[in-house]
């Protein structure tokens, strides 16, 4: 079991990862994560913080001469704009202005209440989807990992708004043209239309929301388990998927769209040859059946609801003298979308990793690969 915890407030000092449980023998790309952080900071639409960060990971410990020892990593990365910052979020006991105006849709109110807070503060330097790049740079590492097995995780954006991309093509291209979109978007025509509809939004002060995929490549039959609920592959990846800020709604393969298909039109039919083995000519299970991947792509999508904080800001009520008043005004995005899809790979990567190493885990990269090559081995024999 191989698990993180992040630490760190979106204007403190840093944000911090520990990863335990990760085999030694790993070679450690650090350009490759940073490069990672990167893609999560870009897209039409993000705002102003943007500009300031230029994330980039500082490892403290688990990594000796480019790799891994098998002892806990420890990640380090730097909120540049923390020295703006230095009195609203100081350590020591100060006199501050507390915010007192919560947001609608944020977790503002609901955990002013929950910890007995007196600043609202508290709660939107922790919930800020800030956090997220620090679980991009564990996604990373599980990338690595995973990368070693030939398993390839990448997304992409499917809409903006009430604008959809058509998704056509193989994968490889798909990821290209995904790659050079600033939308991260793979049809050009749509990702036109997208930027339109952000600008709309941004004019009016409002946000908006979308839909992101995700796709992992080359993930072996069997990972995951049906025999208890909590490890079944698909529950896994949706809690993961579902823990990113903004997101409302999970899909694995065409899940959405299942209740409206009769049975014998949905199933993925099984075919056998004797060079391929057992296969599908459809997915419409995302490659997963009764909570284990069956050797067809992963495909996940996540519907981002549009950001709360806006540049007009909704009907609140002040939490001292309950009077009406319009929301707390923070700084932020307009469209999260293309950077929600790359955090969407993080999280499915980590997920996967995790089911990897449940299946061929060891403590060491060595023991990981004799075990899966052994396992390949005999599915060759069936």
């Amino acid at each position: 079991m191989i698990r993180f915890l992040t630490a760190g407030e979106s204007h403190g000092k840093c944000l911090l990862v520990i990863i335990d449980g990760f085999p030694a023998g790993l070679k450690v790309d650090i350009g490759f994560i940073n490069e990672e952080l990167h893609r999560r900071q870009r897209g039409y639409g993000r705002g102003n913080r943007m500009k300031i960060e230029k994330d980039e990971v500082e490892i403290l410990s688990g990594v000796r001469l480019g790799k891994t020892t098998g002892a806990p990593i420890s990640l380090l990365i730097e909120n540049k704009d923390a020295p703006n910052w230095e009195e609203i979020m100081s350590v020591e006991e100060r006199e501050v202005e507390p915010v007192l105006l919560p947001r609608p849709g944020h977790a503002d109110l609901s955990g002013y209440l929950k910890y007995g807070l007196t600043d609202l503060r508290d709660v939107i330097e922790r919930a800020s989807a800030r956090e997220t790049a620090a679980r991009v740079s564990a996604g990373a590492m599980a990338k690595l990992l995973l990368k070693d097995f030939g398993i390839e995780i990448f997304s992409f954006t499917v809409a903006i708004g009430n604008v959809r991309a058509k998704v056509e093509g193989s994968w490889e291209d798909l990821r290209e043209r995904a790659e050079m979109s600033p939308l991260r978007c793979p049809d050009k025509d749509a990702e036109g239309k997208m930027i339109e509809e952000i600008d709309r939004a941004r004019e009016r002060g409002d946000s908006v929301g979308g839909i992101f995929q995700v796709i992992a490549l080359g993930v072996p039959v069997g990972l995951g388990s049906y025999v208890q609920w909590d490890r079944r592959l698909d529950a896994r990846l949706a809690f993961a998927i579902m823990s990113i800020p903004s997101v409302k709604g999970v899909e694995i393969g065409e899940g959405f769209s299942s209740p409206s298909i009769y049975g014998s039109s949905f199933q993925d039919e099984i075919f056998y040859d004797k060079r391929e083995g057992f296969f599908r000519i459809t997915n419409r299970a995302g490659g997963i059946e009764g909570g284990v991947s069956n050797g067809e792509p992963i495909i996940i999508r996540g519907a981002v609801k549009p950001i709360p904080t806006l540049a007009k800001p909704l009907h609140s009520v002040h939490l001292k003298s309950k009077s009406s008043a319009p929301a707390h005004k923070e700084r932020a995005d307009v469209c999260v979308v293309p950077s929600a899809g790359v955090i969407g790979e993080a999280m499915t990567a980590w997920i996967i990793a995790d089911a990897f190493l449940e299946k061929f885990g060891g403590d060491c990269l060595e023991d990981i690969r004799r075990s899966y090559e052994n396992y390949l081995e005999r599915l060759r024999r069936v």
